[in-house]
């Protein structure tokens, strides 16, 4: 039996990690879920599943959590705030941590379930994107087990041989592909972009996401801070990472190695797939998500992303090259433009702009601690946000 604390739980991966959860109840157990504001749905879930533990953001909103789960007889103990968030990450009464906050809200938390030694379930992206060398450097310390929930990375991790956790040379891959829809923008004319809304921006045309997340798929700096934690997951310069559209989402990544031959996992596009590979490795369990059928499918297409069109993408790569806090400068930078533009304070194509003008701005520091991240952080969403209101 596995005791399991969800980050994120009223998000799309934590309903979708309760739902492969509920199908295995003599594996898995739910020790601690947290969400932010999204109190009646925590709730819910709480009287569900029982866990012993849940979190929330503000004092008001574990007033309001206590108060519905008193009236439902649910006897979760009820906590708020971040410093409660790293609490029941790496609470003995785990074993293993979703890690699904969006954002670098999610960051201290998975952090500290890495330094505890847990199993370490990473669909937070901005983990490993804000402080690649210090997570990695936690998970080796610890000894703790890394799974990665992006279907891309998750597809990676299948495609590379047992037993590697980070490629080496002797395992013989020269290149990571990552495969990605393109968004719902693939094929529009750019000259057009400037006038997307965010209703627009955020009907993905195969996955189902947070708006913050659709935004980011549109732009492709969903795809570029994949990059970026790929490097980090599994030790692939910038130069051996490379993006692939492929508009049908089938193919959810592959690895290519020296002798010719190219490894690719398939599947429909439902993240139950790889979070139930992560919750059962090494072995497998059902999802509930349908078997493929490729005679249904048809056609896969493939096609080199446009950096005109995905302008977010290329600074993904610069910052990647770039190193230190550059990352993290990216990520908060993206993160305030992008609540900017869902807010309609600004244009779809000034998301980029508002980017690249932070990072020239601000100089690129070494990413020594995470007090030395964070105030990187810090500086590049001021600069946002200053750009933005000018």
């Amino acid at each position: 039996m596995q005791r399991i604390t969800i980050l994120g739980a009223t998000g799309s991966i934590g309903v979708s990690t309760l739902d492969v959860i509920a199908r295995h109840p003599d594996r898995y157990s739910v020790y601690a879920l947290t969400a932010h504001s999204r109190v009646e749905e925590l709730a819910a879930q709480c009287i569900q599943f029982h866990p012993a533990r849940a979190v929330v953001g503000s004092a008001a909103a574990a007033d309001q959590l206590g108060a519905l789960l008193r009236a439902a007889g649910c006897k979760t103990e009820v906590e708020w705030g971040e410093a409660a968030l790293c609490s029941v990450s790496c609470a003995s009464g785990t074993d293993a941590v979703m890690a699904a906050i969006v954002g670098a809200a999610g960051l201290a938390p998975t952090l500290a379930a890495a330094r505890a030694g847990k199993k370490v379930m990473l669909a937070n992206k901005e983990a490993l994107v804000m402080s690649g060398q210090l997570f990695m450097d936690a998970v080796a310390g610890s000894g703790a087990a890394l799974l990665p929930i992006d279907s891309e990375h998750n597809a990676i991790f299948q495609c590379l041989p047992a037993g590697y956790g980070r490629v080496p040379a002797a395992a013989g891959v020269t290149k990571i592909l990552l495969t990605a829809s393109g968004g719902p923008f693939l094929k529009r004319d750019v000259a057009t972009l400037e006038n997307v809304t965010p209703d627009e921006a955020c009907k993905h045309p195969k996955w189902v996401m947070g708006r913050k997340i659709s935004v980011d798929s549109a732009t492709m700096m969903n795809k570029g801070l994949e990059v970026i934690e790929a490097h980090w997951l599994f030790g692939a310069p910038a130069q051996q990472i490379e993006v692939v559209i492929h508009p049908q989402s089938v193919i959810h990544s592959m690895v290519s190695y020296n002798d010719g031959s190219v490894l690719a996992e398939l599947g429909n596009p439902d993240m139950r797939t790889p979070i139930a590979h992560a919750l059962a490795y090494p072995e497998r369990v059902a999802s509930g998500v349908a078997q493929l059928d490729l005679t249904q499918v048809g056609t896969l297409q493939f096609e080199k992303p446009d950096f005109e069109r995905f302008p977010c993408l290329a600074l993904a790569y610069q910052a990647l090259r770039a190193g230190g806090t550059a990352p993290a400068l990216l990520n908060a930078a993206n993160e305030v433009a992008v609540q900017a533009f869902l807010e309609q304070r600004i244009g779809f194509r000034r998301i980029d702009r508002v980017i690249a003008q932070v990072m020239d701005e601000l100089p690129h520091g070494a990413a020594s601690s995470i007090e030395a991240v964070m105030a990187q952080d810090a500086l590049a969403r001021a600069a946002a946000e200053r750009i933005i209101a000018g």
